[in-house]
């Protein structure tokens, strides 16, 4: 299964971990490049502009969630309703 993890702070870096050593590919996005980097080095695909999520997943597309609540959980959501189409999923996991 390839999934995106949109997130990597403690949580989403080892949740991004564990599913690589499942024998999961995992798309990894973060704000921060230094996190983005650290998930490559593990064995994810990085990404550093969420607009070509889409492009990097199978449909239909699933993309887990793992920022802070409030403002960046909702934003996050947001674009990533722009981005989607119907029948994809996305798991808010915070």
């Amino acid at each position: 299964m390839r999934i995106a993890m949109i997130g990597l702070g403690k949580m989403g870096a080892n949740m991004t971990k564990r599913l690589l050593q499942g024998g999961h590919e995992v798309v990894a996005f973060d704000l921060h490049e230094e996190a983005v980097s650290a998930a490559e080095a593990a064995g994810a695909i990085g990404l550093r502009d969420l607009a070509g999520l889409p492009e990097q997943l199978p449909a239909p597309r699933v993309a887990w969630v793992m920022v802070p609540s409030g403002k960046p959980t909702e934003s996050t959501v947001s674009q990533l309703g722009e981005l989607f189409t119907a029948g994809d999923i996305v798991i808010d996991g915070g």
